[in-house]
């Protein structure tokens, strides 16, 4: 019977080449958050219907060689009639390791799965800040990242054709 070491892949010597893509996560972390209420107390006492309006960016850097930076930016904005009952916004940020993918495999990985992995902590930020806000609370929706890259790669084709 051979002796592998099957917990550590590149235990024998090659460096784990025969692994193929690599990803992990070595960091998730508030890179920035706020969030005002410019009308409290006052708001509390508006009647209407609210109107909530959500914004998403995402931002990727490389920070070293197969290190890269994914700060995905939520921002959700309240009004009752023309008045702003609360603005919260979080930038939800995650290190990640990526080896061994090529150019486009890297794009739709940065793309995809590194805004999926990172999207939960900054539901879970803005959904705090808006309750402790002394507003109901307020939960987002899942996000289709892999539709959004689709669309954003479309829009670079047609832009890089155009």
């Amino acid at each position: 019977m051979a002796n592998e070491d099957t917990q550590n892949p590149g235990a024998n010597g090659n460096g784990g080449a025969e692994a193929g893509p690599q990803l992990s996560v070595q960091k998730i972390y508030i890179k920035d958050s706020s969030f005002e209420a410019p009308g409290a107390p006052h708001i509390f006492q508006e009647q209407g219907q609210s109107r909530v309006e959500l914004n998403l960016g995402q931002k990727a850097t490389q920070l070293a060689q197969n290190v890269y930076e994914i700060v995905l930016t939520v921002t959700v904005t309240c009004k009752v009639g023309e008045k702003t009952a609360y603005l919260a916004e979080v930038q939800q940020a995650g290190i990640f390791g990526c080896v061994g993918f090529d150019p486009q495999q890297l794009d739709m990985v940065i793309g995809t799965w590194c805004p999926h992995v990172v999207f939960p902590y900054a539901r879970q930020a803005i959904s705090s800040m808006i309750e402790q806000g002394g507003f109901p609370a307020f939960l987002i929706q899942p996000i289709n990242f892999e539709q959004i890259y689709a669309d954003n790669l479309r829009r670079r084709q047609q832009q890089a054709a155009a």
